[in-house]
């Protein structure tokens, strides 16, 4: 079973306002979502913190590392979760952080003035060959066995740092560190042989021994890795020569190369928090928390070299912050515009270019499927259909997104449309409730007090009482969330986000969160992941998502939107952050 993202999203900007409805803009693809909106264009080719006490890596590092000073940072305790979205301090979390105000709606005012100043100022760097990007994820720490958080990703993942194999953007799984692999015919063995020349920063060699040493750390017992369940069929791991690896299994695990996309290689001996030593084509500058973190491409990378000479993430806080950034000409692009009131502007200006990719990013309504009264599957599925979801999406990103009905979004191989399987039928509701002997019902709404999930709980409860339900809303912290949802299973219902790409098998653990158990699923799980072939894998996940969406184990209500914006002089970026990745070495600025 997968666990948490070792470096996932750590918090969700503020919840963004509504835009203006644009009628007959949103458009159905054939398998009944939102395909891209008119005028979208593929790219050619609040509160912050203060810097006290950032830190300079001052240029190549070496495996004798020199303490440098840095600002404290609370690192909370493990999550071992599928892209759960939580507390900054956690994996596989996506939560914004607490502020005391939320930010001002963005208004056509607020970006002309900005753009005017931009226009002025001549852009977001006076150097071509830097790239400066905007993100709303600083990382916690950089590492990706200690809650670094979704930052971690965005910044180091196929940048600073490389795995045996890569998750590209169209979501294939490419060779990296391993040229090629061979399989024993009983599938428990792995050999992986391993590219030749590449050094890491320090500009020592990489080798099996490196690998080992990589895998190892994210298996130990103190590791906060997101892979390290996933990884646990692992029995052994040993370098055969520099250049081979060898992997035996307890059991046949297809998903192995995927799992091991998300490892970054690092070398043997190698721990840090705060200083960085990888494979990739950059290296650490500087880190001044709370503000940016810089990246310089380095001399002596295998591949090829980077399109730029360095890339700066500036980290803000809200996203109406960010987005005037991009207007004023302080950077040159946002991996994932988080303010609907700013998109047709930008769709409207010369000056930018605005791609919209796939997002694998879902908002959930999670019941407590072990215990009444959402262990009887007719309750679930009627307050599933009571919630009119096309509705609520367009309440919170207009005829952005798309409306979902399982857990298994677009980009997954198993992908069905299965939304008609729980429609938006409040009669149907009421006949189930009645069925179940749930008329009346009412229930608790454990729902994160950072948005959009406050929205989605007043929407929700809005669209519930017209069936007769009654949602009582319990707003709790990000921390709280963890402990009593996460940890102690101790809710009715909650409202989350998973952002992974795979994560239906999820459904398949029954000691997970949400705590369903169906023997039938659990087994079409198991026999996924020891499928011989991918067909096979793909068909019996299929079968799994079917029965997982009839029961109604969760109420699936949409897919976020992944928007990127950037300046009109950019390219070479990607536009579907799967996982939450971004590699920069292609970017280029005319």
């Amino acid at each position: 079973m997968p666990g948490p993202r070792d470096h996932d999203r750590l918090w969700r900007a503020p919840r963004p306002q509504r835009r203006a409805e644009s009628p007959g803009s949103r458009r159905t693809d054939e398998r009944g979502g939102h395909g891209p909106r008119a005028g979208l264009t593929p790219a050619s080719s609040g509160f912050r913190s203060a810097p006290d006490g950032g830190w300079n890596a001052g240029g190549e590092l070496s495996r004798c590392f020199t303490r440098r000073k840095a600002a404290c940072v609370k690192i909370g305790p493990a999550v071992d979760s599928p892209g759960i979205h939580g507390p900054p301090a956690r994996p596989d979390t996506k939560v914004p952080r607490m502020t005391a105000h939320k930010p001002l709606a963005l208004t056509a005012a607020t970006i002309a003035a900005a753009m005017a100043l931009a226009a002025c100022s001549g852009g977001a760097s006076t150097d071509p060959n830097t790239i400066e990007i905007g993100s709303l994820y600083e990382p916690v720490n950089l590492s990706n066995i200690a809650g670094g958080g979704q930052g971690v990703t965005e910044a180091l993942n196929g940048n600073v740092y490389e795995g045996l194999f890569s998750l590209a953007d169209d979501g294939t799984i490419q060779p990296q560190l391993a040229t090629s692999y061979d399989v024993s015919e009983d599938g428990l063995t792995y050999t992986f042989h391993l590219r030749d020349g590449v050094t890491f920063s320090d500009g020592s060699a990489f080798d099996a021994a490196d690998a080992v040493h990589s895998i190892n750390r994210v298996l130990a017992d103190d590791s906060q890795s997101a892979r390290k369940s996933q990884l646990a069929v692992i029995n052994s791991v040993e370098a055969t020569d520099p250049q081979t690896l060898t992997v035996t299994l307890s059991q046949r695990s297809i998903s192995l190369p995927y799992n091991l996309s998300y490892l970054w290689m690092v070398p043997e001996g190698f721990d840090s928090q705060t200083e960085t030593d990888g494979t990739g084509p950059y290296t650490l500058d500087a880190w001044t928390k709370g503000s940016t973190l810089a990246l310089k491409a380095r001399d002596g990378y295998w591949g090829d070299a980077p399109k730029n000479d360095a890339v700066t993430f500036h980290y803000y806080t809200d996203a109406t912050a960010m987005t005037n950034a991009l207007s004023a000409g302080d950077i040159d692009i946002i991996m994932s515009l988080q303010s609907p009131d700013a998109l047709a502007t930008f769709q409207g200006n010369s000056d930018f270019v605005v791609s919209e990719g796939t997002s694998t990013t879902k908002e959930l309504l999670a019941f407590n499927d072990a215990q009444a009264p959402f262990n009887d599957a007719r309750v679930r599925q009627a307050i599933y259909s009571a919630i009119d979801r096309e509705k609520l999406l367009e309440s919170i990103w207009g005829d952005a997104g798309q409306v979902i009905g399982s857990m298994v979004p677009p980009s997954d191989p198993w992908y069905e449309d299965l939304t008609s399987v729980n429609p938006y039928d409040p009669e149907r509701s009421k006949s189930l409730l009645a069925e179940a002997g749930a008329e009346g019902l009412s229930f608790t709404l454990d729902t994160p007090s950072y948005d959009p999930h406050p929205t989605v709980a007043e929407f929700i409860k809005s669209e519930l009482a017209k069936v007769g339900v009654t949602v009582t809303i319990n707003t709790i912290t990000a921390d709280e969330w963890y402990s009593k949802v996460y940890k102690e299973h101790d809710f009715q219902a909650t409202l989350q986000e998973h952002v992974n790409t795979r994560d239906v098998v999820w459904y398949g653990n029954p000691t997970f969160y949400w705590g369903y158990n169906n023997e039938a699923v659990t087994a079409l799980v198991d026999e996924a992941e020891q499928a011989s072939t991918e067909d096979k894998q793909t068909e019996k996940l299929r079968a799994a998502n079917e029965q997982i969406a009839a029961d109604a184990a969760s109420a699936w209500l949409y897919l976020y939107p992944q928007i990127v914006v950037a300046r009109s002089n950019v390219s070479g970026y990607g536009v579907n952050g799967l996982n939450s990745q971004f590699v920069v070495s292609g970017i280029s600025k005319n």
